[in-house]
């Protein structure tokens, strides 16, 4: 997982520093932009939705209060850095925030990305937890299921996917537009995961029974899906698939 950051501070110098220290010492931290004021970074935080924003305190023209006040409507965490100790790190902290001086420490950099990183997980384990429970309260046409990636995870539609094929330790998932994603989970995580209208026909495919276009019983069993894929059903995996086309 990279944490997508942006860097505020008018000094060019100070930026560049901070930036040098994280690709170092905190490699988990993507640095995708730099801005040197007020005017500059509002725009940039809204456009890149960054998750962790590096702010400095006092700046020219407004201070880093006036950015979160102009920003909060984003969702990003934050570290404030400066050179003002006056600043006291209570009050800052009770914005979940964090407070690092000038001149940097290595150690309290390291450590206070180590806790954003806690939260961020946290955050984002708690929003998978919450679509779980939502799905619960939707048609199955509407569900949604997480596909973990190199990334982090997508949200998609169940009923978008056409069919899960194993590949290997991964799992294919073929989606209605047309495009596939590799998933690092094995293809039974997904057999005990989705429900009705998806079904195993084989040890190897899962197919959601709204995709397929005919059944045929030559040469031990095959499905026609609308992609024009063909796809054997065994004998272990033929009666669930039948049931489902019952009545």
């Amino acid at each position: 997982m990279k944490i997508k950051a942006v860097i505020v501070d008018d000094e060019s110098i100070a930026r560049d520093v901070l930036a040098g220290y994280l690709k170092k010492y905190c490699p988990i931290v993507e640095v995708v932009g730099q801005a040197q004021n007020i005017k500059d970074a509002v725009p940039m935080i809204q456009s890149l939705q960054p998750q962790l924003v590096f702010l400095d305190v006092e700046m020219p023209y407004g201070n880093a209060f006036d950015i979160l006040e102009a920003c909060q409507d984003q969702h990003f965490e934050t570290i404030f850095i400066t050179a003002f100790a006056e600043y006291s790190l209570k009050a800052l902290n009770m914005s979940a925030a964090y407070y690092i001086l000038k001149p940097i420490d290595i150690t309290e950099l390291v450590s206070a990305v180590n806790k954003i990183q806690m939260s961020i997980l946290k955050t984002e384990e708690f929003n998978r937890t919450q679509i779980l429970l939502d799905n619960l309260k939707l048609k199955p046409e509407k569900q949604q299921i997480i596909l973990p990636t190199m990334q982090g995870f997508d949200v998609i539609k169940t009923a978008s996917i056409t069919k899960l094929i194993a590949n290997g330790n991964f799992t294919d998932v073929y989606l209605d537009n047309g495009s596939k994603k590799m998933i690092c989970k094995f293809l039974k995580h997904f057999d005990d995961l989705l429900d009705a209208p998806f079904v195993r026909i084989h040890r190897s495919f899962i197919v959601n029974v709204n995709f397929i276009k005919s059944y045929s019983k030559s040469g031990g069993g095959t499905v026609l899906l609308s992609d024009g894929s063909e796809l054997e059903v065994s004998a272990t995996y033929k009666d669930q698939l039948l049931k489902m086309f019952e009545g």
